[in-house]
């Protein structure tokens, strides 16, 4: 099984004749639109994929969460939850026990049913799956964090006077001083979970330019590397020390030089964790993600490896950010042969990236570039095909795209309904969760299509009873949001607003084509209008109304139902092997 995040049904239409794998799976077997989950966002879409549950079941409802508590967001996927007992010496708080990485996502994945059935299992980068399940050969996808616990932090050093320093989302920039053709860049690694102040780790990564040609030499620790200036480092393992001579965590990063002449620009990537030596759980078993790298060499670990942070924050352009997602496409691919490699029976899944990442900044606008993409997946299919001739194969993805012109900033909305309350008047510029009053407020948005309730009993600072009022003020809001229309092109906003349930988000929002939820609302901000143009590098994105944005289904058997969804795979690839659906699985078998 090939997952192919992203894939849209409509683009392979119009370039059946560049994709000629696909093309030909088609008309060996069946192809068809496959219905996505509400909302069609990946970690729900997959999550749904690997249990066969809808969010209600399995908890997964958007990229982010909050605790009503607290009313803190966080990421949905995973949390890490520190050691329970500790020893306090000098600086240190030296763990007794272990930290957990705990998955989030309820359900039971139906590989693990496959084992149970001693079917040979391989995942290789489910998204949604980290830490990764203890069932067959694992290696984790998306919600892989870098080393630093975050979903990626590059860092780039310039000595250009006219860009400031300081973090910026994504990234962090800083200044390089370069003497004599020489630079010394503190390249910042994990916070030191050992540390009472628990203070950043640190390696430095020394930078010898040439005087006169367009190349440096770069050394950390142990790494050493030559670049050319336009050209990518290959990965540079270095060790970041928590305690010294005792204790320290591996890691491992790329280097881009974008310029060494007059100016000196140098992008070092998320400090990813090194399969050859992972400190945290990226496979299962553990040895697994280093048997890989001793056989390809290392590979993209984080779990969303191309970094569209630096090129929405103009680090990179775009030739720039394509000949890194040409990399991760060939970490990709190098892994898939690998996979193939050692396939003999049972069931292999593998997951490509690419088409997603690049899809969210080059749909509609350079779809030849993005056509590049595809087809180096449709030859990757293609290998699978000539390799595995008699293997039944499905290739799927999670949802399609549409293009994001319009950004939504829906607590403004509700700001402008008098169901939001702020602190101070909202004015210019932008307002973010700290600045709500939530004793006045009434309804909120957080994440991409998630609207809530300010429920008493539920939420820490809830103002609204349950019960009729609660019922009156959802339907109120649900027949304000569908009769939302955009001034500049008399257009609706939004197509649909779906009832939620009671352990998730009370409504899901499901908007247009062309329309999408402003990042400010997705960690629960505001901004000074309610609808604005999307001037951002993210110009595509499928977090709108399910229906417009369904994946594809291809099989080397012929489909017999009509509608194929996204939760009827799970139930048809245990079929294949005889075994009936899971518990609580609702799908149906498509063949």
């Amino acid at each position: 099984m090939i997952g192919v995040d992203g894939m849209d049904p409509g683009f392979v239409e119009r370039h059946w004749a560049e994709l000629p794998n696909l093309k030909r799976l088609r008309d060996r077997g069946s192809f068809a639109r496959l219905a996505t989950t509400t909302p069609p966002q990946s970690p729900v879409a997959w999550s749904t994929f690997t249990t066969g549950l809808d969010p209600a079941g399995h908890g997964i409802f958007d990229f982010v969460d909050r605790d009503p508590s607290t009313m803190q967001p966080y990421l949905s996927m995973a949390e890490t939850r520190p050691p329970r007992f500790q020893i306090p010496l000098g600086p240190y708080e030296l763990p007794l026990t272990r930290s957990q990485v705990v998955s989030l996502r309820r359900g039971k994945a139906f590989w693990q049913l496959l084992e149970t059935h001693s079917v040979p299992v391989t995942i290789v980068h489910m998204p949604a799956n980290y830490p990764p399940l203890e069932a067959g050969d694992e290696l984790a996808g998306m919600g892989t964090p870098d080393l630093r616990g975050t979903e990626g932090t590059f860092a780039f050093y310039t000595d250009d006077p006219g860009i400031a320093p300081g973090p910026v989302p994504g990234g962090l920039i800083k200044r390089a001083e370069v003497d004599d053709g020489h630079a010394e860049l503190n390249i910042a690694g994990p916070p030191n979970a050992l540390r009472r102040d628990h203070a950043y780790t640190s390696v430095q990564l020394n930078v010898d330019v040439d005087p006169e040609q367009p190349f440096a030499r770069l050394s950390a620790g142990d790494a050493v590397a030559i670049v050319r200036e336009g050209e990518w480092s290959a990965w540079m393992p270095v060790d970041f020390t928590l305690v010294p001579y005792v204790a320290s965590v591996r890691g491992m990063f790329r280097v881009y030089a974008r310029q060494l002449h007059p100016r000196f620009e140098l992008y070092v990537s998320p400090i990813n964790i090194d399969p050859m030596s992972p400190d945290l759980p990226i496979s299962a078993p553990h040895s697994f993600s280093r048997g890989i790298a001793l056989r390809v060499g290392r590979y993209s670990t984080l779990g969303i490896p191309q970094d569209t942070s630096a090129l929405r924050q103009g680090v990179f352009n775009l030739p720039e950010f394509l000949s890194e997602s040409r990399l991760i496409l060939q970490d990709e691919q190098k892994l898939l042969n690998d996979s193939l490699n050692r396939f003999r029976e049972g069931f292999l899944f593998f997951y490509f990236s690419s088409v997603d990442q690049n899809s969210h900044v080059l749909w509609g606008r350079h779809d030849d570039e993005l056509l590049e993409f595809y087809r180096a997946v449709d030859a990757s299919i293609g290998e699978v095909m000539r390799r595995k001739p008699t293997a039944e194969l499905m290739v799927m993805s999670d949802h399609g795209f549409a293009a994001f012109n319009r950004a939504v900033n829906l607590n403004t909305w509700l700001y402008q309904q008098g169901l939001l309350a702020l602190k101070t008047p909202l004015g210019a510029g932008e307002k973010t969760l700290d600045d709500i009053d939530w004793p006045r407020t009434k309804v909120y948005a957080l994440g991409l299509n998630a609207l809530y309730v300010n429920l008493a009993g539920r939420e820490r600072q809830g103002s609204v009873p349950p019960g009729p009022e609660r019922d009156a003020l959802m339907q109120r809001v649900r027949e304000q949001l569908l009769a939302l229309r955009d001034p500049a092109n008399g257009a609706a906003v939004v197509e649909t607003v779906t009832a939620g349930v009671a352990s998730g988000p009370d409504w899901i929002v499901g908007y247009s084509r062309g329309y999408r939820a402003s990042w400010q609302t997705g960690t629960g901000g505001l901004g000074s209008t309610v609808l604005e143009d999307n001037d951002d590098a993210w110009i595509a994105d499928h977090c709108i109304n399910a229906a417009d944005v369904p994946g594809v289904l291809f099989t080397t058997r012929k489909i017999h139902v009509p509608d194929p969804a996204l939760k009827d795979l799970p139930v048809s690839l245990l079929a294949l092997f005889h075994l009936p659906p899971g518990t609580g699985m609702t799908g149906r078998s498509v063949y």
